[in-house]
């Protein structure tokens, strides 16, 4: 089977935010999620096959929901990650420390989260086609 014939798995194409109709365009006209100034530019349409990003007036208003829900997963898997490894106590102030370093990583992680969130969402609405055309 040939590269331009095999068919990209759904979770790598969200993951690495590439279009959910051919999984090889990409979302975002910057590869890189710090760029602040365009970090949640996206094309009108993708430029490998055409599938338009905006489906309608509003569309990412939903990735809020997506995008909350993505940051209490990782608050939990950094509690429990916390719990296991230093150990959580109100007497010394190690629970105050995980809130600070949780904290800090949200709002560094900010960026990709808000494209991932993005990424899953299109992704919930338009379906993947094998024989799509340009």
């Amino acid at each position: 089977m040939s590269e331009a014939h095999s068919s990209p798995g759904l979770l790598s194409s969200v993951i690495t935010n590439k279009c959910p109709h051919c999984r090889r365009g990409n979302l975002f006209v910057t590869a890189n999620p710090y760029d602040l100034r365009s970090t949640m530019r996206m094309p009108e349409v993708c430029p490998v096959c055409g599938q338009k990003f905006e489906l309608q007036t509003g569309f990412y208003f939903g990735t809020g929901f997506v995008s909350y829900g993505l940051t209490v997963f990782f608050s939990g898997l950094t509690f429990i990650m916390w719990w296991f490894t230093i150990g959580m106590s109100v007497k010394d102030n190690r629970v105050f420390w995980w809130l600070g370093v949780n904290a800090a990583l949200l709002i560094v992680l900010q960026p990709p989260i808000q494209r991932l969130a993005r990424s899953i969402w299109i992704a919930f609405f338009v379906r993947y086609d094998k024989s799509y055309q340009r």
